[in-house]
């Protein structure tokens, strides 16, 4: 019997990867010692880019993924899971209405979805497979197809040594470069060189951190190993973890598959029916790495992103158990200790007043503000989303009234009713006199709130995703223009969008139009 059955969970979480093929759900008991135990899974297939990530999600592909994500939140509420943690990669994090699907998860379903960069999915990814595998002395190859993307991970048991993702997932692929069935010579040939094009820094780091064995994980690479483990009539009985095959027995099975037409796959005995038409890029770039590479091992390993939010999620909480952070301010001690007790979205919350504190240091001279009025801007920051502890529905609200009534240290009662009401205005309705937390403030205290919020509201808008993609900001002001320059490390659709439509009162309060510019140049260079 597995010893976590002798111990008393301390949490139960629901971990989802979102990805561009399939939606993986896994549900799990977390004990005191940062041990996890698995107890339920669930797996959906979306297809959400069926006519490539660039052409943004149709109805079809979100309606998909939103009835996917409404069992597997169905399953979770039944499990009696604490906390569902949702990550979207490729697909959702570049589609120019990427940001329209993670409103509806959570006006539809109830599901708040972090939109993460592809250098911390892989490092998700690569946290997975240390824990899942038994890691060899010298560097390993990880490879995680995706739909989307494809993430490389150079690691040995203890480190990591190289980490990307690249634009090169099996959907992406099959949309962009195969329009014959069954793919055509001159098809593959075109794959295999965008495939050098884009993976000449893995190439690179390869060379410095040879591997001789590659592991996989995810969909593809499960798939194929279970096809090959069948065509050589040793299937797994349990798991496909640790399944193992040699570049040989992968070869002969590409040179048997490749020229098949889709009749012919659907046959193929262990292939999973939704991969049927994904299988011939997935067949290439797999034949491509290990041509290229010269590796004649592989073995797979059935944890992933999913896994890797549960160990990222396990290694933040256990630093937050080992106690408060000491400050000697009690005004920002007592708002570090308020939203503490709230479990505090604290990545994004800290960046959202970061973020903030560029806006109004940019504006505050033309805008009349003054110091305390970006010290109370910075602390409603720090708290806009802590009504999330309540309820994801109307957190702005419930925000408002943990803050009027937390007690805080140190701050004057009319200093917490406007931070309060800058958290409140942090989306949705803007302030309105019908409202009556704002229309008990004097006139002086509604226009600071106004331009408090507006800030504020443009700021959190830059951090839609949750992942602080955000990595430069600059502000230009012309006659009739505030022009704000940012620079990403991964696309900035999300962060594009999050800002444009949260723009009305920023517009109002300064009096010009707000545009927002991606300095291209920036991206970052382990995700393009």
């Amino acid at each position: 019997m597995n010893d976590s059955y002798m111990k008393r969970p301390v949490k139960r979480i629901t971990a989802i990867d979102l990805g561009t093929n399939s939606f993986h759900a896994v549900i799990v008991d977390i004990f005191s010692d940062g041990s996890f135990y698995t107890i339920d899974k669930l797996k959906e297939m979306v297809l959400l880019a069926e006519k490539g990530v660039e052409e943004g999600l149709s109805e079809a592909a979100m309606q998909r993924g939103l009835e996917a994500l409404n069992k597997i939140k169905t399953l979770s509420d039944h499990q009696d899971s604490n906390l569902i943690l949702a990550y979207a990669t490729s697909a959702i994090r570049e589609a120019e209405n990427g940001g329209v699907f993670i409103q509806r998860a959570i006006d539809e379903v109830g599901v708040k979805i972090y939109a993460i960069p592809g250098r911390l999915e892989a490092e998700l990814i690569g946290l997975a497979v240390q824990h899942g595998v038994q890691m060899p002395e010298d560097p390993a190859l990880i490879m995680d197809i995706g739909g989307g993307s494809v993430e490389y991970i150079l690691a040995d048991k203890k480190k990591f040594y190289f980490l990307t993702s690249k634009k090169i997932g099996v959907a992406r692929m099959t949309a962009s470069f195969i329009d014959h069935d069954p793919i055509t010579g001159e098809e593959i040939k075109t794959l295999r060189n965008y495939f050098h094009e884009n993976l000449i820094d893995v190439a690179q780091a390869f060379a410095m951190h040879r591997a001789k064995i590659m592991i996989g994980s995810s969909g593809t690479m499960e798939n194929i190993a279970l096809m090959i483990a069948y065509r050589n009539k040793k299937s797994p009985s349990l798991s496909v973890n640790e399944l193992e095959f040699t570049s040989k027995e992968f070869f002969a099975f590409y040179d048997e598959v490749i020229g098949m037409d889709r009749k012919q796959r659907a046959k193929l005995k262990g292939i999973d029916e939704k991969r049927i038409e994904l299988l011939p890029a997935g067949l290439v770039l797999v034949h491509y790495i290990l041509k290229t590479f010269g590796i004649n091992d592989v073995k797979i390993s059935s944890q992933a992103l999913r896994e890797g939010i549960i160990l990222r999620y396990i290694k933040k909480e256990m630093d937050e158990i080992q106690g408060l952070e000491v400050v000697g301010d009690p005004r920002r001690r007592s708002v570090l200790e308020l939203v503490q007790k709230c479990d505090w979205h604290e990545d994004h919350s800290r960046h959202v007043a970061k973020l903030s504190l560029k806006l109004f240091d940019a504006l505050k001279n033309e805008l009349n503000l003054s110091e305390p009025d970006r010290e109370l801007l910075e602390y409603a920051a720090l708290m806009h989303d802590i009504g999330y502890h309540i309820s994801h529905r109307k957190h702005h609200k419930h925000a408002l009234y943990i803050i009027r009534n937390a007690d805080l240290l140190g701050f004057k009662e009319i200093e917490i009713d406007i931070m309060a009401n800058v958290a409140r205005y942090h989306r949705r309705s803007t302030p309105k006199v019908r409202h009556p937390f704002y229309n008990q403030l004097s006139k002086t205290n509604k226009q600071r709130v106004k331009i408090l919020s507006a800030i504020l509201r443009v700021a959190d808008g830059l951090d839609r995703s949750h992942y602080q993609n955000v990595r430069t900001l600059d502000v230009e002001i012309t006659g009739n223009q505030t022009i704000i320059k940012i620079g990403t490390e991964a696309d900035p659709q999300l962060e594009i969008w999050g800002a444009t439509r949260k723009k009305s009162l920023f517009e109002e309060v300064t009096g010009r139009e707000l545009l927002i510019e991606w300095e291209a140049g920036f991206l970052g260079v382990q995700d393009h």
